[in-house]
């Protein structure tokens, strides 16, 4: 597979010179095609929004973790992936939030014929997971109005419970994701513990579409968003129940949330452009980034971090 995928990307890059070879994930691009990008176009980048140093998917990662050394950046949204990306041979690591983008999730105009189709009460947009499950299940028997959207829920164990709340496969198309989300009056963020989240790409898609985030409480989803001014926070299902029920029943509140999340949103720079800025900032400037070191790292680990947006006071 690798040296197939190699002779396609090989195959399909015009007769032209670029500045910047830009790979999204790289789980099939190995360190020979890496190498050859380097040698023709000078500078690789990696962009990885998933965790690919985590154990949960086995050797998936394996052709990315013996790039990784090759990278000229390699770009993270983790701030575990930072020393565990230096460990695996990183020559200068970006660490970056996940994002939004200023296209594909701007705010939709809302019909009765979309109202009609995906108007729900307390929606969730994304595939299932084994935590999740049980998670859905207790939500459910709670009296949350709950409506799933997504694959592979079949297989939880509690389908049988599940399988009324579930409103089909996942939605990919961009203009029925905004839809669904801005037809919702609440939506869940829930995180993959798999993949060490502490915010994902819901936490930031939702407000960028002015809807109501109603997410796990983590430390990163408290930085992003004040809570209960821009987004709520829960603890565990029954306090999600209780957040979700009161959301229902308050349009006024749902209203100052989803207005105030999206200004957020927009303040912070949890768009793609500005992270592709910071990206290129990065290349053209690599000295004029913050340099930060936690305490856990010594200080032949140090490693350049740009803060995208201001703390919130």
């Amino acid at each position: 597979m690798e040296g197939f995928v190699r002779r396609q990307v090989l195959a399909a890059i015009p007769p032209k010179q670029f500045d910047l070879v830009y790979i999204d994930g790289g789980e099939l691009i190995g360190s020979s095609l890496v190498r050859e990008l380097r040698q023709r176009f000078g500078t690789v980048v990696n962009y990885n929004i998933d965790d690919p140093f985590s154990e949960r998917d086995g050797r998936r990662w394996r052709l990315y973790l013996e790039s990784v050394p090759l990278y000229d950046l390699v770009v993270v949204v983790r701030d575990c992936n930072v020393s565990e990306a230096l460990s695996s041979g990183a020559r200068n690591v970006l660490r970056v939030y996940m994002s939004a983008d200023e296209v594909a999730h701007s705010p939709r105009q809302i019909t009765k014929q979309d109202s009609s189709k995906w108007a729900s009460e307390v929606a969730f947009v994304g595939t299932w997971m084994p935590e999740r499950g049980p998670f859905m299940a207790r939500l459910l028997e709670l009296g949350v109005p709950l409506s799933i959207y997504g694959c592979r829920w079949q297989k939880a164990r509690e389908w049988s419970v599940l399988r009324s709340a579930w409103r089909g496969p996942g939605v990919y198309g961009d203009d029925e994701y905004a839809r669904v989300i801005q037809c919702a009056k609440v939506n869940l963020g829930l995180l993959s513990k798999g993949n060490r989240d502490l915010s994902t790409t819901r936490s930031f898609e939702i407000p960028s579409l002015g809807g109501v985030l109603c997410a796990e409480r983590t430390s990163e989803h408290m930085q992003l968003y004040r809570e209960n001014e821009e987004a709520v926070f829960w603890g565990d299902p029954e306090e999600c129940a209780r957040k979700c029920m009161q959301l229902v029943d308050d349009g006024k509140f749902r209203k100052s949330l989803g207005t105030n999340s999206r200004f957020r949103c927009l303040r912070n720079g949890t768009m793609n452009e500005t992270v592709l800025t910071q990206i290129v900032d990065k290349l053209a400037r690599p000295k004029t980034a913050e340099t930060r070191m936690t305490n856990s790292r010594t200080s032949e680990e140090r490693v350049n971090r740009t803060i995208l947006f201001p703390h919130p006071a």
